[in-house]
């Protein structure tokens, strides 16, 4: 079998994709990549590549001037007929990828285009993703800041009804990042882009607990992509803040490389822990309150350090079986409940559907992943010191940057910090290290440290 995790970046693409001996047909949708210095030239060559004609290029008041003018210019000197829209702000801080953004868009396409090129980053990214996936049209990003592992990933984080959801679709048909204007996003995207990065030691890690303890799908190989980006993105990270181009170049690979481990694996895991979920409850708190959430990349960052400081404690716990199963013949349903309503608000119904869909509370589901859990504890901790860096080094390669490191530094009060880290595994089935402290009946003493 063909190593493809040690293959350049652009030979991840080939049409045919790649067998794998995890049982899994690996590849991705995109037919055209290009991640260099002047690329946006290239937008007309990958309209063409994709088999398009006409594109409906997407873009708010602020990518529109960090690269929207300058794709109308190349498309218009290349003689590519298209149509432009702005997405409006309608006085919003911060725009959520959510039904009213969609709304606009899908009520403003030009229905003779064949092709969305969405302008940006994070939330045009996947809104255009998800409008071209029901269109059933390619879509193209043409990426304006390093901060956010979802270029080329096939999934769209969403807010639906108010709750952060992950929606599954396809990649884009291309990706044009042009390090030119990569390099001149606001410093604060630049640390999301890192802050999203350093995140995958932990994202690997509960992959493989998951595969320990309930069994989940898991690819090495996918994992050591993943990995191998990792350490190309620290050796530069130093210079990152100096908008150094082979560090701006390094975390733009590593964040389409996120995206391909997504795609291969065909879910979030590579790329997606507990880190993530403190930032996807600080996001659902933020709606609940009508406040702005700060960079998603920038909450994942602060998430990362919180996580790396519990997985500290879980390298020194000893599980206790009796603990564990009085923590599960103590769970008080209406408590539980009581504190959802509280922390989710008017989403609460929801994530009590969510429960009720997946059954994570049930005493018999609960016993089974408690005794594979203690049959796995040394194995578990061995995963955690081959996947996870020290500490003081991980933290430090971010304090260089100059990026948030607290919560303090975000406006992250400790009880959101506290009630983020209880309520994570609430919102979606997914097996987190939260999870495996609720087994184990820690979740309370480990949310205290905190």
């Amino acid at each position: 079998m063909e190593k493809f995790e040690n293959l350049p970046i652009e030979e991840l693409i080939r049409a045919n994709g790649f067998d794998c001996d995890c049982g899994v047909h690996h590849g991705v949708d995109v037919k055209y990549l290009k991640i260099a210095s002047g690329a946006i030239a290239l937008v007309p060559d990958a309209v063409k590549a994709c088999g398009c004609n006409k594109p409906f290029v997407v873009c708010d008041k602020n990518t529109y001037e960090a690269a929207g003018r300058k794709v109308e210019e190349v498309l218009a000197g290349a003689s590519v007929p298209y149509t432009l829209f702005i997405i409006p702000d309608n006085g919003l801080e911060k725009m959520e990828p959510d039904e009213r953004a969609l709304g606009s868009i899908a009520m403003n396409y030009d229905t003779s285009c064949d092709m969305i090129a969405a302008v940006g980053s994070g939330v045009i990214n996947d809104l255009c993703k998800v409008f071209a996936f029901d269109l059933n049209v390619p879509q193209m990003i043409i990426g304006t800041a390093p901060s956010m592992d979802g270029f080329a990933s096939n999934s769209s984080s969403m807010v639906v009804n108010g709750v952060k959801t992950t929606l599954y679709n396809r990649c884009p048909a291309a990706i044009i990042l042009d390090t030119d204007v990569l390099s001149k996003a606001p410093i604060r995207m630049l640390w999301a882009g890192l802050g999203d990065m350093a995140a995958k030691y932990i994202s690997i890690c509960e992959w493989r607990i998951a595969k320990c303890v309930i069994g989940e799908y898991y690819c090495e190989h996918v994992a050591q992509l993943m990995r191998n980006a990792l350490k190309k993105i620290m050796a530069a990270s130093s210079t990152l803040a100096l908008r150094d181009p082979v560090a701006v170049q390094a975390v733009a690979e590593g964040l389409v490389l996120s995206g391909f481990a997504m795609s291969f694996a065909k879910v979030s895991r590579p790329a997606s822990g507990l880190e993530h979920y403190f930032s996807h409850m600080w996001e659902m708190m933020a709606l609940e309150r009508g406040l702005a959430s700060d960079l998603h990349g920038i909450q994942v960052g602060v998430g990362t350090v919180l996580t790396m400081r519990i997985y500290e404690d879980i390298k020194k716990l000893v599980p206790s079986r009796e603990k564990a199963e009085n923590a599960m013949k103590a769970f008080d349903e209406k408590a539980w409940e009581a504190r959802v309503r509280r922390v989710f608000g008017r989403t609460g119904e929801q994530v009590l559907a969510i429960e009720r869909k997946t059954k994570k509370n049930d005493p018999e589901k609960h016993a089974r992943r408690l005794s594979n859990t203690l049959d796995n504890w040394d194995a578990i901790q061995k995963i955690i010191s081959e996947e996870l860096p020290e500490y003081d080094w991980l933290i430090g390669k971010m304090k260089e940057t100059g990026m948030p490191i607290e919560p303090q530094d975000i406006d992250i009060s400790h009880d959101d910090v506290v009630d983020a880290f209880v309520c994570s595994r609430d919102i979606r089935d997914k097996y987190l290290s939260g999870s495996m402290l609720w087994d184990l009946g820690e979740m309370d003493d480990f949310a205290k440290r905190l």
